[in-house]
Order: C-alpha cells, then sequence, then structure tokens
C-alpha cells in the first residue's frame, strides 16, 4: 500500500530533532500494523500538490497550526483535491487540522472553539461502531491539541465518536460500513512525550500556565494510539482493496 502525507503542518524545529516530522510520526504510527506500507510527502503548505489522487493508494492529511478558514493560497486547491479524491474513491484520513478541512470541503463548517484549548488526554464517547473498527469499544482516550472544532457537520458525515468539550470528535463519510474518508480531531501520532514538550515549548505565548498544568497533568493516562493506527490502517487498506475490484 502506497500512502501519501499531505504535509499542512511543521513540527517546530526546536522539537523536530527529537520527535521527527509529521511524516515520519505518521510512518512510525503505521508501521506498528504493517512494515509494508510506502509513504510519501507532499507539502501542502508550500503550494505543493498531487498531480493526481490515484498517484497514492490512500492520503492523510495532517495537523497543523493555522486555521482552515484562514485566506491562505494552499487552503481552496486542498479543499479542491480533497472533494476530487472523493470523487476517484481514493481513501483519506484527516487529523486535527485535516478532521477540519475535510469537514469544510465537504460542506461542514469550522470555527475558533469558545470554550478554548482542547489540550492533553481527552476521553471520547464513541456514537457508531463499523464493523471494520473492530475492538472499538465505548470509550477511547488520545491526545488533544486543539482550539478549532467542526461546528456544522456536512450531509455525507456520521458521527464515530464525540465528548462534551469536542462533539464531533471522530467522522465517517459516506457508508460508514465502505467510508469515503475517515478523521479524527485528537492526534493518534503524538507520543505523550511529544505533547509534553509542546506544551513547555508554547508557555506562555500559546497556552496559559493554568491549561498546561491541567493538560501536562493528564499525560500519564494511557491513550489508543495502537488502535487507532489499526483502524485507519484498515480503513485505507479496505477502501483502496474495494476500488480495485
Amino acid at each position: 500500500m502506497k500512502i501519501g502525507i499531505l504535509e499542512t503542518g511543521e513540527i517546530s524545529d526546536d522539537l523536530l530533532g527529537k520527535h521527527g516530522d509529521y511524516p515520519s510520526m505518521f510512518a512510525r504510527l503505521l508501521h506498528t500494523i504493517d512494515p509494508d506500507v510506502d509513504f510519501f510527502s507532499v507539502k501542502i503548505l508550500n503550494g505543493e500538490l498531487p498531480k493526481s489522487p490515484d498517484d497514492a493508494d490512500g492520503w492523510i492529511i495532517t495537523g497543523s497550526k493555522f486555521g482552515v478558514y484562514e485566506d491562505l493560497p494552499w487552503i481552496e486547491p486542498l479543499k479542491k483535491f480533497i472533494r476530487t479524491s472523493i470523487d476517484h474513491k481514493i481513501p483519506l484520513a484527516g487529523i486535527c487540522f485535516g478532521h477540519q478541512i475535510l469537514a469544510e470541503a465537504l460542506g461542514g463548517k469550522v470555527e475558533k472553539s469558545k470554550k478554548g484549548w482542547g489540550l492533553g488526554v481527552h476521553d471520547y464517547i464513541v456514537e457508531a461502531k463499523p464493523t471494520w473498527m473492530r475492538g472499538l469499544n465505548d470509550v477511547f482516550s488520545g491526545h488533544a491539541v486543539h482550539q478549532d472544532q467542526i461546528t456544522k457537520l456536512p450531509e455525507t458525515a456520521t458521527v464515530i465518536a464525540s465528548s462534551e468539550f469536542c462533539p464531533y470528535a471522530a467522522l465517517v463519510y459516506g457508508d460508514p460500513e465502505n467510508p469515503d474518508a475517515l478523521s479524527v480531531q485528537p492526534h493518534p501520532e503524538f507520543s505523550a512525550d511529544f505533547v509534553d514538550d509542546l506544551i513547555e515549548l508554547r508557555v506562555p505565548e500559546v497556552f496559559s500556565e493554568v491549561d498546561a498544568s491541567k493538560a501536562r497533568a493528564t499525560l500519564g493516562l494511557p491513550v489508543h494510539n495502537e488502535d487507532w493506527a489499526l483502524w485507519i490502517h484498515k480503513f485505507l487498506d479496505l477502501a483502496a482493496t474495494h476500488d480495485k475490484k
């Protein structure tokens, strides 16, 4: 399986040497499930764009410090690429910013939340259980680092998981048993160590001391990164295989 990483953000130089960039984080995550997956990356935020959705068996859209509603030259081309990929039946998986821009591209809306930052380990209630998401229990946990949220769902979206803080935390698009896209707000590619270093780097300019302290106190809690690795891989593999039939 050949997966393209659509880079919409970059890891700070202060953290890059220790933790790697987004492509290496996703490679580490999915190689725990399938070491034979091939990855390549496209720097969307630098104005690059794949020639065709068919250049990969599936695509992963990364997180970003930017908002999907910002007037940046690469936002609209990425939305168009998302819609074209859906038309071509090429699967898309979106994480954080990727989760949000999938919603915006397909008819939803994203806004900066008045609730403030979602930071640290959050729990999410499962609302739907597609059969291919085997092992999905009633609750999962993940590393949240976001202030923007989806506030209006696209018509084709089904909510997989929610929380009081984040009502649309995980979505599938189209038929839940054979979806066109899968997205999740928390970061399964982030380790607790990375989130801790990220918080330390951004206090107090981005995160308040109070928010940082509360978030860091949760980082010893277990998260379901490996489960999300399995579900993302299963979704991409099933969708790619189905498309080839």
